[in-house]
């Protein structure tokens, strides 16, 4: 009996689609074909609501949607803590702050034991450089870049120096680099305002990456760029959000307050920086074999005569830096690598800036060689587009000391926050329902409660150097 020629297209196409389900399923796995170059670009106070493909209608920032577009978009990434330092040690060594060892801003320094994502990648073959700000390790410290596996390092040791855009010197490797800037009753770490502005530090930390890469192009490189922009100079008060003509020229024809359109170009001159990036690995056809990421150290500021709500900063997220609210830690996160991720991909995925050593580690195929524990989990199987793969965290866990204090747990959808440090006052969320954390529901989930409780003693582990804040006397 001769088959019907419909009964032979169904068969047909359900072996066809059997196949390439079949294909899918052996062709995911969370390695890459090749160890690829990294670029980490962070910008610090960047907020999640700051970028047009985060939903931001004001603000230009066409390169950074563009990397969306062609990439991988993160909706419920997070920064390592709400503030600088901790964030950026967090970030480094791969261990949240109830394990870091730097958990706060302040003048510490990371000690020959640490080891951090940049050994991991020189352990692994690739030549390594940063450029821009630190902020945990200064002069005279075993704490300084090229003592924690940077090959090159140009820019600000000291965060507090990081302020000011225009200093009397920045720092290449180990060694003062005096600059044409005047700045009166300078700080013992350089930081203050100049009266005479003459080169302007987000030139010149370009510039040094810039010619890193064409130096090291033909080679494995990991490229850690850790921007200023948009933070203010706080020196500078309500006056502190220093930019330059060329960037204002953006916003010109903009009837707005000259402060915002400093923080506007700001914003855009970030975005440019990264366009020069993205540039420079097409120009070399090496743009196929680097995974570029894009982040910020936390929230969005209310500093240097900027507010957050002006260009709706946070988006819809309550908080801003130095809150551990969504506002103050969720950070956008975009992950570029063309003809690996898939272009216009979006991600739900659960993640912090402690999975950047791990993700490292799948990467290159390189196991670090330390004792030291790591709160961390890749996310190349997310980048790959194997879902199916990808490991989630019980929980990621944040704790803060200065005025605000307080810890915040993320289990779940669940949100938890301990405010102030230590204390029984108790706040739950339900961020699937209430991203904005509006609405306070602890009294109904006491079981959750009970639950986060737990987590948050297992993870704050106490450091001498990091003591509870005691509460503040009523006046």
């Amino acid at each position: 009996m001769r088959a019907r020629p419909f009964a032979l297209l169904s068969l047909f196409l359900v072996a066809l689609l059997f196949h390439a389900a079949s294909v899918t399923a052996a062709d995911c796995t969370p390695e890459p074909k090749s160890p690829p170059n990294l670029i980490f670009i962070m910008a610090d106070d960047l907020g999640y609501g700051d970028l047009g493909c985060y939903g931001q209608q004001q603000l230009r920032t066409p390169h950074i949607d563009r990397m969306a577009s062609e990439g991988m978009k993160f909706t419920d990434f997070y920064a390592g803590s709400t503030v600088c330092a901790p964030s950026r040690c967090v970030l480094m060594m791969g261990q949240h702050l109830g394990h870091a060892f730097i958990r706060g801003n302040g003048k510490d320094n990371l000690k020959p034991e640490h080891f951090t994502v940049a050994e991991l990648m020189k352990q692994a073959g690739y030549t390594t450089g940063l450029f821009g700000k630190w902020g945990i390790g200064h002069f005279g410290s075993e704490g300084v870049p090229t003592k924690q596996g940077f090959d090159e390092f140009y820019g600000y040791l000291d965060q507090h120096h990081a302020h000011n855009y225009y200093p009397t010197f920045l720092v290449h490797n180990e060694q003062r680099v005096k600059l044409r800037n005047v700045v009166p009753n300078e700080g013992e770490y350089g930081q203050g305002v100049a009266t005479k502005k003459v080169d302007y530090s987000a030139d010149l930390i370009g510039e040094h990456l810039h010619s890193f890469l064409d130096n090291n192009h033909d080679k494995p490189f990991f490229i850690y760029y850790a921007m200023t922009l948009p933070h203010a100079n706080n020196e500078g008060r309500n006056d502190g959000l220093e930019t330059i003509p060329e960037d204002l020229a953006v916003y010109k024809d903009k009837d707005w307050p000259e402060r915002h359109k400093q923080f506007a170009a700001m914003v855009s001159r970030a975005d440019l920086e990264v366009g020069k990036i993205l540039a420079q690995l097409k120009k070399y056809g090496i743009a196929e074999n680097t995974l570029v990421i894009f982040t910020s150290d936390n929230g969005p500021h209310a500093e240097g005569g900027h507010k957050a709500d002006i260009f709706d900063s946070n988006g819809p997220l309550r908080g801003t830096k130095r809150d551990l609210y969504e506002g103050g830690i969720r950070v956008p996160m975009i992950a570029w690598w063309p003809g690996t991720i898939e272009a216009g991909s979006v991600t739900d995925h659960v993640g912090y800036f402690g999975d950047l050593m791990m993700t490292c580690s799948d990467l290159t195929n390189t196991v670090p060689d330390t004792d030291q524990k790591f709160d961390s989990i890749s996310f190349l199987p997310t980048l790959l587009g194997c879902e199916s793969e990808q490991k989630e965290h019980d929980y990621l866990y944040w704790e803060f000391y200065e005025g605000k204090n307080a810890q915040g747990i993320r289990m779940g959808d669940w949100k938890g926050i301990i405010k102030p440090f230590g204390s029984d006052n108790f706040e739950l969320y339900n961020l699937a329902d209430d991203l904005s954390e509006e609405h306070e529901i602890s009294a109904q989930h006491p079981e959750i409660v009970n639950k986060l409780k737990a987590a948050i003693d297992e993870a704050h582990v106490p450091n001498p150097r990091w003591k509870v804040p005691k509460p503040r006397k009523k006046k």
